[in-house]
This record gives structure tokens, sequence and C-alpha cells, in this order.
């Protein structure tokens, strides 16, 4: 209970102060504190969208841009498994299911075993597979609740899981933060970095639990089928503009949490699901400044086509 207290009294005077000026008749409800969930669900969303931003741009430079989506729907499965058992921490199944599906994902593919894509697929297909089985055996069904984790629900997030968010992104932002040039030099030329004396195999191995502990955070707030949205999509648009690493880490911080915050708003005012709205605010962006960037090459400078 202490890091959600402590999160949400670091951020509550800056959102109360801004709340005034956001538009829209509901949407103000989440920043000014009257409806603590509402508060929770905003803080959640920043959290886990900056953490997620610096990790999809290492993601990309990876090429595994695949796997944020694969975790979330082994993530899934581990939530379904979950359910079927009666446990009270659906998170922690997901937790778990995930990290161990990426540890084995990267073992597989740097002792060339598999090919990252093709490791991926099993495990979200084998993993999501037993969840739904499990729930189908049982005689569940699709409830308000299994419903949340598949397509997001920041309006049920509960103190213990703006517990579970807040220490994992804080964790992962420091970690990422700390060891940022070995990941990108293992990202770069991994044979190069070994050269040097960089643990390629450890930081990869760390690099691996951080994306599932992220991508399980994100669940609640995008929803297992929308994860992408924003794990990849901010970091594929900031790549577009972007014209250095320090750079695309920037614009991805903007594409993700204006994101969020202009899919909030539209949740807000006109009844749109959470995590639907904040994926179609990211893909929106990503098109509008790739059909940008493709009529100014056509039209405006036809010479750079020649290069």
């Amino acid at each position: 209970m202490v890091i959600d207290t402590f999160i949400i009294d670091l951020f509550s005077p800056f959102l109360s102060y801004i709340a005034p000026i956001m538009p829209g008749e509901y949407f103000p409800m989440f920043f000014n504190g009257d409806i603590p969930s509402l508060q929770r669900a905003l803080i959640a969303s920043i959290l886990v969208t900056i953490v997620a931003g610096f990790l999809g741009t290492f993601l990309l430079i990876r090429n595994l841009a695949l796997i944020g989506d694969g975790l979330a729907h082994i993530s899934f499965g581990g939530v379904a498994i979950a359910i079927v058992l009666g446990a009270t921490s659906p998170l922690a199944y997901a937790m778990m299911f995930s990290i161990i599906a990426s540890i084995l994902i990267y073992e597989l593919q740097s002792r060339n075993i598999l090919t990252g894509d093709a490791s991926i697929a099993i495990f979200m297909t084998g993993v999501l597979s037993l969840g739904l089985v499990a729930l189908r055996v049982s005689g569940g069904a699709i409830t308000a609740e299994i419903h949340s984790y598949l397509f997001g629900s920041q309006l049920l997030i509960n103190t213990n899981q703006l517990n579970y968010i807040s220490i994992v992104s804080i964790l992962s932002l420091f970690v990422l933060f700390y060891t940022r040039n070995g990941l990108l030099a293992i990202s770069v030329d991994p044979l190069s970095a070994r050269v040097q004396g960089i643990p390629v195999r450890g930081l990869g191995l760390l690099f691996s639990i951080i994306t599932a502990a992220v991508v399980v955070s994100m669940v609640k707030i995008v929803g297992a089928l929308l994860v992408t949205a924003l794990l990849v999509t901010p970091a594929s648009t900031a790549q577009l503009i972007g014209r250095s690493f320090k750079s695309c880490l920037v614009w991805t911080q903007i594409f993700g949490l204006s994101s969020v915050i202009i899919g909030l708003y539209l949740s807000a005012e006109y009844d749109a699901g959470p995590g639907a709205a904040i994926s179609l605010v990211a893909a929106t962006m990503f098109t509008l400044i790739a059909s940008c960037q493709t009529i100014i090459r056509t039209f405006i400078n036809p010479n750079d086509n020649l290069n």
C-alpha cells in the first residue's frame, strides 16, 4: 500500500492543477481526484506508457516487435488458468507464465534452435490454447473480468494492481536506464559487444524478464489483444521522424502519452473502450505521419527517391 500512496501523492498535485484546463464534461474527473479510481487509472496508464516507450524502442532495434503481442497472449493464458484455479491474483500467474516463456524464447533464439518469430508463435498459441481449454473444461465463460484482461479496463484497476504496475514500471525504468548502453550495444552488434566483454547473455535474459513484466502490467491498461498499440506503435512512429536513438526515445514518449491522453478523452466523452480508443489514436498518428512523409518525398522532394 505504501507504493501506490506515494505514487498518488506524487502525481495528484500536478494532475489537480491542470484539471481545470482539461476539455470535456467527464474527462477532467481523471485529474481532479474526486473519483479515486479514475485518477488511479490515469496514473497507471502514464507509468505504463513511459516504460513501454523505452522498452519498445529497444524491441524495434532488436527486431522483436512481435514479442510484446506474443507475451500478452501468453499472459492471458496465465490469467485464464488462474481464474479456473480460483486464484486471488491472476496477474501473478500471468507474470509467471510470461517470464518463463520469455526466457525460453530467448534461449531458443540465442542457441539457434528456432528463430524468434517461430518460438514466439509456438508459445503464444500453446499457452493461450491451454488457458482457453481450461476455461472451457471448467465450464467458465467470458466474464467481465476476463473481458477486462482481453481488451483492457483502467477503470477496474485497484490499489493492489496499481502497486504492481508502479513497482514494475519504476524498477524497469531504473534497469533500462542503468543498462541502456549495454542493451544498445548488444542490440546493434552482439558479436562486437561480446568481444568488448559485455555480458550479452546476461543482459539478454534480463531484458527478456523486463519485457515480460512490463507486458503483464500493460494487460490491464490496453488488454492482451492491444498491447502492441503502446509497446510498438509509438516507437515505430518515432522512428519515422527521429534522427538519432535519443530523439527516437523522446518522440516515442510524446506519441505514447498523447495516445493515452486522447484515448482516455474519447473514452470518457464518447463512451469508447479505453484500450481500443488508445490503440486507435496510436495507429492514427502512425498513419498520418507515414502518409505525410510519403507525400513529402513523392511530391515535394522527388529527388530524394533517386538516392
